[in-house]
């Protein structure tokens, strides 16, 4: 099982080798990798060595290395999409061949704090509707979401307890989402949304927070998605302008 030499650094070839392990299923997700001591010794590398592998395979969320504890295999996300791909979470589920489903938890109608007067442009008698639900794949709760629209936008009767707001915007009030300004925040456990989502004290949660606009540059709402780090995965394409 040890290391070929080859051209390249030791621990580029220990971090493929590992890779290659867990693809194949030599190291399965969640599992718990040999000691350091154990896995230098089998690959024949210094602890050094794999110890730089291991940082590296870190850094890519490939593994997890608990404190005390010892070094996992961290779960595969299930959906992953382009940051810069305006997609609703029904369609990310849908993408991905799971069934997307919604946990209802709360409605109510608030008035407007002064980041939602600047959010969404409006004068502080202009109520908001906020709602709160989980989102489901396969009947398991991977995205704890909080949304804000105007009211004004909503007829009597709007269905907003399914799936897709997108599609319910669409449908109901033929209005379509144009784009949205994104920000992603990591974070850590969280005392409420961890627990809904039955996450693990060591799984992260991605936060995204979107304002959708149409296509007139109205904003029409704005939501707080925490995303299951270990059930979704985002990445964004970067070009280089010519100069």
């Amino acid at each position: 099982m040890s290391i070929k030499s080859d051209s390249r650094h030791l621990y580029l070839q220990v971090i493929d080798r590992i890779k290659r392990d867990i693809e194949t299923g030599v190291y399965k997700e969640k599992q718990k990798l040999p000691s350091e001591f154990e896995l230098a010794k089998q690959l024949g590398v210094s602890r050094a060595t794999l110890r730089e592998a291991l940082r590296v395979l870190e850094e890519e969320n490939i593994i997890i290395r608990r404190h005390g504890v010892g070094t996992f295999v961290n779960a595969r996300p299930l959906f992953t999409s382009g940051i810069e791909q305006l997609s609703s979470v029904t369609d990310m589920i849908r993408q991905a061949g799971r069934k997307p489903g919604t946990i209802f938890l709360s409605s109510s109608i608030q008035q407007p704090t002064e980041d939602d007067m600047r959010r969404f442009q409006c004068r502080p008698d202009e109520n908001l509707l906020l709602i709160e639900r989980v989102r489901t794949a396969d009947g398991e709760p991977v995205v704890y979401c909080l949304d804000k629209i105007l009211c004004k936008y909503l007829p009597k009767g709007i269905s907003y307890e399914q799936e897709s707001l997108f599609e319910n915007l669409h449908n109901q009030t033929h209005r379509d989402i144009a784009y949205a300004v994104a920000r992603i925040v990591p974070l850590g456990y969280h005392e409420k949304v961890s627990p809904i989502l039955q996450c693990d004290p060591e799984t992260a949660l991605l936060v995204l927070k979107q304002m959708h606009f149409d296509k007139n540059d109205e904003p029409i709402f704005y939501s707080v998605n925490y995303f299951r780090s270990d059930k979704f995965s985002f990445h964004v394409m970067r070009k280089r302008f010519s100069f």
